[in-house]
C-alpha cells in the first residue's frame, strides 16, 4: 500500500523472510494437505508475496510481482489464488483498501479486525472481542454468520508522533 504524501518517517511493516517464510509456507502446505486441498505453485507464490509484504497488497501489485523470471501472471490466476487463500484462512481481503493481507493466525474461521493507519498504511490484525456479540446477534436474527471482519482507520503511533 502506498504511503500518504504527508507521511515522512521510516516504515517497517514486518514482512517475513528467510527461515520464517519457509516455515510459514511449509505450515500452509501441511494445513492444505490435512484439509485435502492443494497449495498449487500459483497459490503458494501469492501467499509468499503476501507474507513478504507484511502489509495489504492490491491484486494488481501481486500480478506485477508474481513472476520471479518471465512475464507476470494473468489477473484470473491471481484472483483465483486469492479466493482460495481467503477460503482456506491464509489471507483476508481488506474491503476499504481493496487489498489483501496474509493471515498468520492458525485458528479456523476466526474473526478478524484490522487497525489501519491512514498515513503510512501500516495494518495490524487483532482479535476483536465484539465478534462474539456480532455472531450472537446474527444468530438471534436468523443468520448463520461465517465470517466477521472489522476495519478501523486512524493513525498509528509512529504517524501520531
Amino acid at each position: 500500500m502506498a504511503h500518504s504524501a504527508a507521511c515522512d518517517h521510516d516504515h517497517d511493516h514486518h514482512g517475513v523472510a528467510g527461515d520464517l517464510l519457509a516455515a510459514e509456507l511449509a505450515a500452509a502446505e501441511a494445513r492444505c494437505a490435512s484439509a485435502e486441498q492443494r497449495l498449487t505453485p500459483p497459490r503458494r507464490r501469492v501467499l509468499e508475496l503476501l507474507l513478504k509484504a507484511g502489509q495489504p497488497v492490491k491484486a494488481y501489485d501481486l500480478i506485477a510481482s508474481f513472476a520471479v523470471e518471465g512475464p507476470p501472471a494473468k489477473p484470473p490466476t491471481i484472483y483465483r489464488a486469492l479466493d482460495f487463500l481467503e477460503k482456506q484462512g491464509f489471507a483476508h481481503r481488506i474491503e476499504s483498501l481493496n487489498a489483501y493481507v496474509a493471515c498468520r493466525k492458525e485458528a479456523d474461521g476466526h474473526a478478524a479486525a484490522f487497525l489501519i493507519c491512514d498515513c503510512c498504511g501500516a495494518t495490524r490484525e487483532i482479535e476483536p472481542k465484539a465478534s462474539a456479540e456480532i455472531i450472537a446477534a446474527g444468530a438471534s436474527a436468523g443468520y448463520a454468520l461465517t465470517a466477521v471482519t472489522i476495519e478501523a482507520h486512524g493513525l498509528c503511533a509512529d504517524c501520531r508522533g
